[in-house]
């Protein structure tokens, strides 16, 4: 079966994403349906998204789950074939979705397609090191992974493959869909850019500004770990050690120094980032959220 605007469910993971995320759903067609996974567990947002969108539904999460779980709650509550997994700061074009149908009707098979950033300077995928890179952005092509603010999944086909599992709830944030995406590969399937499909990421704009410090305190911490995990899980212990020390003293010595000259914003980034690589060194889960008072 064909993506349609009747089996397709938009899953939208929200953390304090008030300002940003009116301007991503009113860029979804109006009768596709909506999920949003709100991980601040904010019971106002959700009561004023659901009388405001006749298409969305809102579900409050008990803790914050991160991207990966949060995505995974949404897909449990999926009766469509397919998801489209999207952050709040994803602005759609008017016909992003209607490109994304047409052009999947010209594919044997795929597990993931994905729309394509319009700023080329930041593509959203990531292509084999064999890959000719010589193409016009005019057909689909398949790529190595695609950044997991905007993707598609094909729920029946990943149901087909033996032991699959959507996102690794070890990640907290980043990488997660690196993961889902290698797995996929291993498993033979194929992810899709489709070019005439295109959307706006607004970049690190999810959540409010207002938090700005704090959530870059955690993303360091994550961004650290994550690769950790990534590099452990699909390479060795011994590989991810060697690939993360160079950051791990290049942080240890940025630490030292904003220490010295008193800049207490970058002293704390880059200590985060020690932090994060010693708990994944230890093998710590990614528990780190970010604190905030009235979460």
């Amino acid at each position: 079966m064909s993506i349609t605007i009747q089996n397709l469910t938009v899953i939208i993971v929200t953390f304090k994403s008030e300002n940003v995320i009116h301007n991503c759903i009113k860029s979804i067609d109006s009768e596709i349906k909506i999920l949003v996974v709100d991980n601040s567990n904010n019971i106002k947002f959700k009561e004023n998204l659901e009388k405001e969108y006749k298409n969305v539904k809102c579900l409050l999460s008990s803790e914050n789950l991160g991207m990966g779980a949060g995505n995974n709650l949404g897909l449990k509550h999926v009766k469509t074939e397919f998801a489209f997994i999207l952050n709040p700061d994803v602005i759609l074009e008017d016909d992003t979705i209607k490109e994304l149908i047409e052009k999947s009707k010209d594919l044997q098979s795929f597990g993931i397609i994905a729309p394509i950033e319009i700023n080329q300077n930041f593509p959203n995928y990531k292509r084999d090191k064999t890959s000719n890179n010589n193409f016009e952005l005019l057909t689909p092509f398949t790529v190595k992974s695609v950044d997991g603010y905007a993707m598609v999944l094909n729920l029946k086909k990943l149901n087909q493959i033996d032991k699959f599992y959507y996102f690794d709830e070890n990640f907290f944030m980043y990488l997660e869909n690196d993961d889902l995406c290698k797995r996929l590969k291993d498993n033979n399937e194929k992810i899709y850019i489709i070019p005439s499909s295109r959307i706006k990421h607004l970049g690190g704009k999810a959540v409010d500004e207002t938090y700005k410090n704090e959530i870059e305190l955690s993303r360091n911490w994550h961004w650290i770990w994550s690769k950790f995990y990534f590099n452990k899980k699909h390479h060795s212990y011994f590989f991810a050690l060697i690939n993360g020390l160079p950051t791990f003293i290049s942080s240890v010595l940025k630490f030292l120094f904003n220490l010295m000259i008193n800049n207490n914003q970058k002293k704390k980034i880059y200590l985060h980032r020690v932090l994060g690589f010693v708990n994944a060194l230890a093998g710590r889960k990614s528990y780190l959220r970010p604190k905030i008072n009235d979460q």
